[in-house]
């Protein structure tokens, strides 16, 4: 008889020792009894015969199992991002035995390759010497043509390539380029795929008809066993951090599976993350393809409303013929008070970061170390009063415009309207062909979707963005701006309205974004990543005695620790989501495997703990 260690599917139970009368490779799929049901597992390892219980018997195996280059990275993700194996595993798709997708070689293919001027030809030519390495090009540069001649280069290897794009709202122009040039051997994958969608495009991996899957985060886990290279478009977005258990960053995993597998790794963007600018050789892309002239305009914020500058402006370039966007900032959950003289935002004494209203408990917080006072009213820099806290959203922002524009065709660009990829492929297929003159939209119109007639660009929000409580929030309001711009004046000149009283601020990083990039590194130096880490404990519990009582007692355990800071510990800025009590700690460090033991010293089931968080909500 043969013992087998196994993972139980979705389960936080421990491993569980089972027997079979004939050998089961590593990595099988299986069917085991717990008690009265049968449940799916993952075989891990041999293991040998209990000595304390009687075994029982495995009932089926299936034709399905897990790489031991899956198994290896599932056991990195479990350990790093403080999750099970079993929960780490169910990320990826296993292999078919029946395609014998371990074992086969992909036919070489025909295609066309892109035809790279010679700044793209050294670009190229510098990313072949690294392993892995940031591709930093201004929007419109040509950055595409780049990385689809490396697609090609592995494709000619026999290999297979994974395009990981932030969300699913990248995927249609993304995907028509890719077939443009590479053909059937293109699949687009997400999760708003239907089930016999899947099935087919798995199908078609196995066989080796398809070599390139582009598509969201979970793309990176599916059953390629001939990886030649990954690249990370738009590696800056935070979409590729996972929200739920396991916690993961895609771009982070994908540098991770290129160093295991060694091959080339490739991060793009026109906007870097701090981390990836700091950490990765950088490639550059420094001119436009096409090189049109963009005019910047800045105007006095008007708080809660489209004024009459923003519609005459809009009039004039609808009567031109030409379109437009309209950003307006995101939805969020606290509103943050900034002076409309100027333009402070009244701040935490100890974090440097936004103060957020709690306007039912009649104070201000800090969302970082939670401390508070009174809702003030006075600028605490000029004594202006009162302060303000600026918020429109995308349909208020549509009436007050078709009030003034009735014949203007305005498209409402979010999560909101934009749902699925076939809504957003009519979306864009209408503002393409002319029928829509405006899109009006939160930061979905800032992800990499190319257009040539916009030749006019509102930015509004941006002070509220740069006010938010978080340690971004330069990056994130520097970033946005430069995505925003990027996406007008591809082809025609264009002008670029910008709302806000941070005029001096965000002049300096129009058209250089590296220069934030110096400025900000020199801010966050010994105190947020790239140069420490930092993770955040999560306690949720219907009880809150019970939430705080937990809380308290990690931060206890914690304090005895050395080498770890805690930055802050009390009530989420959230404090309660589907009726359970939030509380969390905030840690900091420099060395990064302090952290880790620190975490896996108060570990447990009561407790989820994020690794490299973005999100302090």
């Amino acid at each position: 008889m043969h013992y087998y260690l196994v993972a139980l599917v979705g389960s936080k139970a421990p491993h569980l020792t089972y027997f079979s009368h004939t050998t089961i490779p590593i990595g099988s799929i299986i069917e085991v009894p717990i008690g009265r049901t049968i449940k799916k597992a993952t075989v891990i390892k041999e293991s040998a015969k209990p000595k304390d219980f009687e075994a029982l018997e495995i009932v089926s195996i299936s034709d399905y199992l897990y790489s031991s280059f899956q198994i290896k990275i599932a056991h990195f993700i479990g350990s790093y991002y403080f999750s099970t194996l079993s929960k780490a595993l169910a990320l990826f798709v296993p292999f078919s035995i029946k395609h014998k997708a371990l074992r086969h070689k992909n036919k070489t293919l025909s295609f066309k390759r892109p035809t790279l001027t010679l700044i793209q030809q050294k670009a190229y030519e510098a990313i072949q010497k690294h392993p892995a390495s940031l591709l930093f090009g201004v929007t419109g540069s040509g950055k595409s043509e780049v990385f689809f001649t490396l697609i090609a280069d592995t494709l000619q290897e026999g290999k297979q390539a994974i395009l990981l794009m932030p969300e699913i709202n990248l995927t249609p122009q993304m995907g028509k380029r890719l077939k443009e040039y590479f053909g059937q051997s293109v699949a687009i994958w997400h999760s708003k795929l239907t089930k016999k969608q899947k099935e087919k495009i798995l199908e078609d991996i196995g066989s080796g008809k398809v070599c390139i899957v582009a598509g969201a985060r979970s793309a990176l886990f599916l059953p390629l066993a001939h990886i030649g290279l990954i690249v990370v478009d738009e590696e800056h977005d935070d979409s590729y951090k996972s929200s739920s258990t396991p916690r993961y960053n895609a771009r982070d995993v994908a540098l991770l599976m290129g160093d295991r597998l060694k091959i080339k790794v490739l991060l793009v963007s026109a906007t870097p993350s701090l981390n990836s600018y700091h950490k990765l050789p950088l490639v550059r892309l420094e001119q436009p393809y096409i090189q049109t002239q963009k005019r910047y305009l800045f105007k006095t914020p008007s708080h809660n409303t489209i004024d009459f500058t923003i519609i005459q402006a809009l009039k004039q370039n609808y009567n031109q013929g030409n379109q437009s966007i309209l950003f307006v900032p995101t939805r969020a959950n606290f509103k943050y008070l900034s002076c409309p003289r100027c333009a402070t935002t009244h701040k935490c004494p100890f974090c440097s970061v936004g103060m957020a209203v709690h306007a039912k408990y009649k104070l201000l917080k800090c969302h970082y170390c939670n401390y508070t006072e009174p809702i003030v009213t006075e600028c605490s820099e000029c004594g202006y009063s009162p302060l303000v806290s600026q918020r429109i959203g995308t349909v208020e922002a549509i009436e007050q415009i078709s009030e003034h524009i009735s014949e203007m065709a305005i498209e409402q660009f979010d999560k909101d309207s934009i749902s699925s990829a076939s809504k957003l492929q009519k979306a864009i297929e209408r503002f393409e062909s002319g029928q829509t003159h405006l899109l009006v939209g939160t930061q979905m119109l800032s992800k990499g979707h190319d257009y040539a007639n916009i030749t006019l660009g509102i930015i509004t929000g941006l002070d509220y963005i740069l006010s938010i409580g978080d340690y971004r929030a330069s990056q994130k309001a520097v970033a946005l701006l430069q995505q925003l711009s990027g996406r007008c004046g591809r082809a025609k000149e264009a002008t670029i309205m910008i709302e806000s009283a941070n005029r001096e601020f965000f002049s300096k990083y129009l058209d250089n974004y590296e220069a934030f990039i110096h400025d900000e590194l020199e801010f966050v130096k010994n105190l947020y990543p790239p140069f420490v880490s930092l993770a955040r404990v999560l306690i949720a519990h219907k009880d809150e005695t019970k939430a705080q009582t937990i809380m308290h007692e990690n931060v206890a355990k914690l304090q005895t620790l050395q080498n770890i800071e805690i930055v802050g510990y009390g009530k989420n800025a959230i404090e309660r989501i589907a009726n359970r009590f939030r509380y969390n700690i905030l840690l900091r460090s420099q060395e990064r495997i302090a952290l880790l033991k620190a975490l896996h010293y108060i570990n447990r089931n009561d407790i989820d703990i994020d690794m490299d968080p973005i999100d302090f909500s």
